[in-house]
């Protein structure tokens, strides 16, 4: 396996998939943007809460705020520009003018807690920001401790903006409305910056086993090779005519951000943005206003759609794409979908620091494979044993990939970098899997004891190392559980110091320091945490025990 002629997954491509892709058709995403704003200029792009945003409008509004970030913030080619903002306009143009200012855009949760929040600004060492008002009261308390000095707020409210002006935030700030910033830019000369493929695009950051986020640093020349990948691996059902895309993932998430904005962006698309994704009836209204034709979710969201009112009424008769990632997709939601759709839905399988897509199974393919799918063109997988050996067909092994997708490494951390990368070029990804003998491959476990939420990563060691510094514990571990709702939950186990301890006291302890994601569902008290003869959680041994 690894090796070109050893590739069965090449012969289950469909007859108008690409084996291999140029990923070197653009010399960066702007100019790949920048094609689709002129070529399309009077079409609509985006939509969200009744406003459209035309193709014309996202290349004339991106160039104005580049040319703010230049002018006023004094954005250089390289420098690192967070934004932290759920789906809406502000976000498309935010991020063009990111790039084409050459800056490097680090993409937050709005969601993040100020902790979670401090180290991925003081890790990025980003100056500049660019945030929802929601966001701002999480930024405020800890903007003193990180290198922050230019504030642009997308929906400032007064009570917000009081709270950025208290005597906690340093007076070097500068907070300017993202309006006001985009107003400005318009009179502004823009100075448009050589940008290669090699350059950094994207700081894309994923947990890892110590328990602190890590920057997966991903080129130009990586997302449009994953652009190309998607393109070529579906073939001629993604050249239609009013292709409808439905965006309720987030954007600053890797798989929304590839194939909902760049991709679709790059066809032609509109994309109806869906800000709160968690408000199913909503959405099934706004779905109910448009001909869908792609729609990309994770298990939890297509299930709860499924079980929400008003859905099974929709038209779903230009619906052909739909790709489920992030988490494994159930073979029962699965085949509920095709009941109600008519289409069952392609599940996928890739991470931050792929760009992130390695794997998806046919666009098209009636059956439900509860598989991962096929690799993209131009993507090798091998699984290999702890020794590094190539395992036989059909035996279980890492699943190791190498690809134009794959990143460059993780920000100033070469050891963690060196850590994840075989000697040959493979990125390891910590996921157990098989290979069968047309060449699909299934996810059988997680080397990592990674816990999946809702398709979004959590790392017990860092749940782990903030109830440990609560008073009243003792010793703690937490693993994963099954969960209806979001595919799998958070259990704590908890050793008690003070007696009184209460499993409500730990979790709104947890509530306090953690985004609501990676709050336990449930406490379990119990006398002492295994371990093994060095000491190590035995995390097994706590999945296994009935509760």
């Amino acid at each position: 396996m690894g090796k070109t002629l050893d590739k069965p997954w090449l012969r289950q491509y469909p007859a108008d998939s690409l084996t291999t892709v140029n990923v070197d058709a653009y010399p960066s995403i702007v100019a790949m943007v920048l094609e689709a704003c002129d070529r399309f200029a009077d079409r609509p792009a985006f939509s969200n809460f009744g406003a459209t945003l035309t193709y014309g409008d996202a290349g004339q509004y991106s160039r104005d705020f580049a040319a703010y970030l230049q002018s006023h913030a004094g954005v250089k080619k390289g420098d690192r520009v967070a934004i932290m903002l759920p789906n809406m306009l502000a976000f498309p143009v935010a991020s063009f003018g990111i790039l084409r200012a050459g800056a490097v855009q680090v993409n937050i949760n709005p969601l993040y807690t100020p902790r979670e929040l401090r180290h991925q600004l003081i890790d990025a060492d980003t100056e500049i920001i660019v945030i929802y008002a929601g966001a701002t009261s999480a930024l405020a308390e800890i903007i003193a401790e990180t290198p922050v000095r230019h504030i642009i707020v997308v929906g400032l409210d007064d009570l917000i903006g009081q709270g950025l002006e208290s005597p906690s935030v340093d007076e070097r700030l500068q907070v300017t409305p993202f309006i006001a910033a985009l107003q400005a830019g318009k009179e502004l000369m823009f100075s448009e910056p050589d940008i290669q493929g090699s350059d950094l695009a994207f700081l894309q950051y994923t947990g890892g086993t110590t328990g602190l986020s890590k920057g997966a640093m991903l080129t130009n020349r990586n997302l449009i090779a994953n652009i190309m990948q998607y393109k070529g691996f579906a073939g001629e059902i993604l050249n239609r005519p009013d292709e409808v895309v439905m965006t309720a993932l987030p954007l600053y998430h890797i798989f929304a951000l590839m194939v909902n904005l760049l991709t679709y962006f790059h066809l032609g698309a509109i994309s109806v943005l869906i800000t709160n994704p968690r408000d199913l009836p909503a959405l099934i209204a706004e779905w109910s206003k448009w001909r869908v034709t792609t729609f990309t979710a994770v298990n939890t969201l297509l299930n709860g759609l499924l079980h929400t009112p008003g859905f099974s009424e929709l038209d779903f008769s230009g619906l052909d794409v739909v790709v489920g990632g992030g988490m494994a997709v159930q073979e029962s939601v699965s085949n509920r979908w095709k009941e109600v759709t008519g289409r069952h839905i392609n599940q996928g399988y890739g991470l931050s620091e792929t760009s992130p897509v390695l794997t998806l199974n046919v666009i098209g393919d009636h059956v439900f494979r509860g598989s991962i799918g096929l690799p993209f063109p131009d993507t090798d997988i091998v699984l290999r044993d702890e020794e590094g050996n190539d395992v036989p067909m059909g035996e279980p092994g890492e699943l190791c990939a190498k690809g134009p997708q794959v990143m460059q490494g993780y920000w100033r951390k070469e050891e963690a970098t060196a850590e994840v990368m075989t000697r040959d070029g493979y990125f390891r990804t910590g996921d157990i899997a098989t290979m069968d003998e047309l060449g699909y491959f299934r996810i059988v476990d997680r080397k990592k004891d990674m816990i999946l939420v809702s398709g979004f990563n959590v790392f017990p060691n860092e749940v782990e190392a903030e109830v440990a510094a609560m008073p009243g514990v003792l010793e703690c571990a937490c693993v994963g559980i099954p969960d209806d709702r979001t595919g799998e939950a958070v259990r704590l186990f908890v050793v008690k110091r003070q007696a009184q301890l209460s499993a409500a006291d730990v979790i709104a302890y947890c509530r306090e320091t953690l985004t609501p994601y990676k709050v336990p569902s449930d406490v379990v008290f119990i006398d002492e945490v295994p371990k093994s003869a060095v000491g190590k959680l035995l995390r097994r041994e706590l999945r296994d025990r009935q509760v």
